[in-house]
């Protein structure tokens, strides 16, 4: 009775928990979404201005973020840099949980031979890592279709937990004993996908914002992502790294801005129950 007992109080605490995580997280996107949206009015230049300042200065009163070597404003730069990593991101994660999320639903509601199929096709592509997957993606349709070829390569893991996911819960005992008691399927479809929505449509696309996030940014890093003149921040942290020794400014505040808006984007999916940190 003592264990039950600890063992609720322990799945309430956990749940109050993963519920704080999230607000923080959600709070914080919200933070970056006005920022990204107030850009052209935050920003005092705009993007790719040079010689707004003397060269390479060092962050101060005047220049919060300091400029780079062309007299680029870093904070205007950073601010215009983050609206495009936003933008793409947020394209890509609806695209990764069109392709995977609801996909990974639909299919592990077909046909049984035609779900385990499409679960085999994806369970492969999940096997390549996301980003060599995303730089093939990008090598075929082209620059233009970063965010695109960014929610396509992330779909996959994606579509393996949301139809994993969806087989365990037609396969539950309630399930079961909904379908001998006569409910129609239509009817369990419906409750299925309500339940779908409302308890991992956040957390679903927290993970995918969060996994374009750093998926775009790499891209342009490498040099497969934007091209100037709309930087990204991947492609800001590549342009700086030739004097970072010297001149860390330009790097530090895009990179700073990457993890921020990486770290509130995963912890906007909270934690499923029983992960680890």
């Amino acid at each position: 009775m003592t264990a039950m007992a600890t063992n609720t109080v322990d799945s309430v605490s956990g749940t109050r928990l993963r519920t704080v995580i999230s607000m923080i997280g959600l709070s914080g996107v919200g933070v970056i979404a006005v920022i990204v949206a107030l850009s052209n009015v935050i920003a005092r230049a705009p993007a790719g201005a040079a010689n707004v300042g003397a060269s390479s200065l060092a962050p101060d009163a005047s220049y919060a973020f300091g400029t780079d070597v062309l007299g680029r404003d870093v904070m205007s730069e950073t601010v215009h840099a983050l609206a495009v990593t936003f933008s793409n991101a947020v394209l890509a994660a609806i695209i990764a949980v069109i392709v995977g999320a609801v996909a990974g639903f639909a299919a592990a509601r077909a046909p049984l031979r035609l779900g385990t199929v499409l679960r085999g096709i994806s369970g492969v592509l999940g096997s390549v890592p996301v980003l060599l997957l995303a730089v093939v993606l990008v090598t075929l349709a082209g620059h233009e279709f970063v965010a695109i070829a960014a929610g396509l390569a992330a779909s996959p893991a994606i579509f393996n937990r949301s139809f994993d996911r969806a087989m365990r819960l037609a396969r539950s005992r309630h399930a079961e004993y909904a379908r001998a008691t006569g409910i129609p399927g239509l009817t369990l479809l419906r409750r299925d996908l309500v339940y779908e929505v409302q308890a991992n449509f956040v957390n679903v696309t927290g993970r995918a914002l969060a996994s374009t996030t750093i998926v775009l940014a790499t891209l342009s890093f490498l040099g497969f992502g934007t091209s100037p003149p709309h930087r990204d921040l991947g492609l800001m942290i590549a342009a700086a790294r030739a004097n970072y020794l010297d001149i860390w400014w330009p790097m530090l505040f895009p990179a700073l801005a990457l993890i921020l808006l990486v770290l509130f984007a995963r912890l906007s999916a909270a934690l499923d129950e029983g992960e680890p940190p």
